[in-house]
């Protein structure tokens, strides 16, 4: 027996609301300190029912992160594919990646640092990391690119892609809540990291 379009809304539904409540108890009481009750008590359903859809807290962590980075590379995917120079599809993915993490800040600073708590969770679990891997795979061929094309200077692609990385995760979540990031800004962060290359 097929189910009908309007259960598998509902099923979406239920586990977005699973999502957001074990979503409040990971940020307060990380992946080792939460409790199935507790996911259970903040999503507002039985213990039977988040069993149902996840055996484990490590799989409700598991599919926020595998959900949470499949829909940002998907968000992203009109920049990916612009026609632009390397350089301004770097700037205009961090634009958005910056815009879209001031929209939902919660989700996106569990996206980025919850993956560095795990101990614990089996590489082959870890399925949110192909859609991870492909974000940092596409940034770092920009990079490439750019540095090929003399848009960035002859450095260390990985090196730079680390550092740019690190300061980026600094202007989310350490810049002004309602601050608009604009170009400027990543040029800025990027010409400070960086010297641009002389034209």
């Amino acid at each position: 027996m097929s189910i009908s379009d309007r259960q598998k809304e509902e099923r979406e539904l239920r586990k977005e609301r699973i999502f957001s409540g074990a979503l409040s108890v990971f940020k307060s009481k990380g992946i080792d300190g939460a409790t199935m009750d507790e996911i259970a008590s903040a999503s507002g359903f039985g213990k039977a029912t988040l069993y149902y859809y996840f055996p484990s807290k490590e799989d409700v962590f598991c599919g926020i992160l595998e959900k949470g980075w499949s829909k940002l590379l998907e968000s992203l995917e009109e920049e990916i594919h612009s026609d632009q120079t390397p350089r301004k599809t770097f700037i205009n993915i961090l634009i958005k990646l910056t815009r879209n993490a001031q929209k939902n800040r919660n989700e996106y600073e569990f996206l980025f640092n919850a993956p560095k708590a795990i101990t614990h969770i089996e590489m082959k679990d870890q399925s949110w990391k192909l859609y991870q891997h492909r974000l940092y795979a596409t940034l770092k061929g920009l990079l490439d690119e750019g540095i090929a094309k003399g848009e960035f200077p002859n450095l260390d692609p990985d090196l730079m892609f680390k550092a740019i990385g690190g300061l980026f995760v600094g202007l989310i979540f350490m810049g002004e809540d309602n601050k608009d990031i604009t170009a400027d800004d990543i040029e800025k962060l990027l010409n400070n990291l960086i010297t641009a290359p002389k034209k």
